[in-house]
């Protein structure tokens, strides 16, 4: 067959058959008008020396598979040279790995430091409290109550169990006696990524991190007030949780529920945006794995942990 023909069988370019007869890894038989005539065989090589590359592994690191085929076995990596072949290849890709991860952990110092350059933080006492993820738009629009919520009061939490930032896993049937303050919400924003487009004025979206804010700043005084434990949850996967809580110093766990397995179970609102599906902010007051009190819809988010503080101190003694 003509080089045409080749390289349209082998799906390559002829342009890249010329390439491999100059390495030697092909040698059609030339013909008395002087062109090439190529067989099945090369047409199997042009496939094997394609599918090798596709892999990562060099043209002239192929020779050894080509070799192996040339000795009539039935495939290209029976011979154990090809098969340090493939060591070869894995052992430069690992090397390769390692350099890019060591390269992505400097990106990753480089945006934490540009993006927190001019942050102000408030882990301490007597530091100047953080005011730069909690301010809000003054137009932010307030959600409706739709009813979605109305029929949590008294439900029980089903038997889940979720991801926290922490590593641990979380049984939600089993947070305890005491009230637990588990407040969902939709999505934080982090340095370096996109919020979905129109996020400001979708009247759920916006205010996460003020409203993750505000549980750290009151976490001590919602303990103080009869909660034995606070959590965030949302869909987002436990690594990007763990940069918030990171990030804005959580003193508590975000608990990870990627395929709103909770919404699902106790039938809880979400919403749709840019392709993603997420909940909609609201907040449960736990006891005895019973859900105790629901607030939906939450507005203004940055002051819902005053709203939930000043309902745990009006109901400490409530049966």
């Amino acid at each position: 067959m003509r080089i045409g023909e080749l390289a349209r069988r082998a799906g390559v370019t002829i342009k890249a058959v010329r390439y491999y007869e100059s390495l030697g890894l092909l040698a059609p038989v030339r013909l008395t008008n002087g062109y090439r005539d190529y067989d099945e065989h090369d047409v199997r090589l042009t496939q094997e020396i394609r599918a090798l590359c596709r892999l990562g592994i060099p043209v002239e690191a192929t020779r050894p598979f080509l070799e192996c085929l040339a000795l009539g076995h039935r495939h290209a990596d029976d011979c154990p040279a090809a098969l340090a072949g493939y060591r070869n290849a894995i052992d430069e890709l690992t090397q390769r790995i390692e350099g890019l991860t060591a390269r992505r952990a400097v990106l990753v110092a480089h945006l934490h430091e540009a993006a927190h350059r001019n942050s102000h933080f408030s882990p301490a006492e007597g530091e100047e409290p953080m005011t730069d993820y909690t301010s809000l738009p003054a137009d932010l629009p307030v959600p409706e109550d739709d009813g979605a919520a109305a029929r949590l009061r008294g439900a029980s939490l089903p038997q889940m169990e979720l991801h926290a930032t922490d590593g641990a896993t979380i049984s939600l049937e089993a947070l305890g006696a005491g009230r637990t303050v588990l407040y969902i919400y939709p999505l934080t924003g982090r340095p370096g990524t996109d919020l979905p487009e129109g996020w400001d004025s979708i009247p759920v979206a916006r205010g996460c991190t003020a409203e993750a804010c505000g549980f750290r700043d009151h976490y001590q005084d919602l303990l103080a007030a009869g909660a034995t434990q606070v959590y965030g949850l949302s869909s987002q996967d436990s690594d990007y949780q763990r940069e918030v809580t990171e990030r804005l110093r959580l003193p508590f766990q975000m608990l990870s529920d990627p395929a709103r397995s909770l919404a699902q179970a106790l039938d809880l609102p979400t919403f749709t945006t840019g392709g993603l599906t997420l909940y909609k902010r609201l907040t449960l007051i736990i006891k005895d794995n019973v859900i105790e009190h629901v607030f939906y819809p939450v507005f203004p988010p940055d002051k819902h942990a005053d709203q939930v503080l000043a309902w745990l101190s009006d109901n400490v003694h409530r049966p």
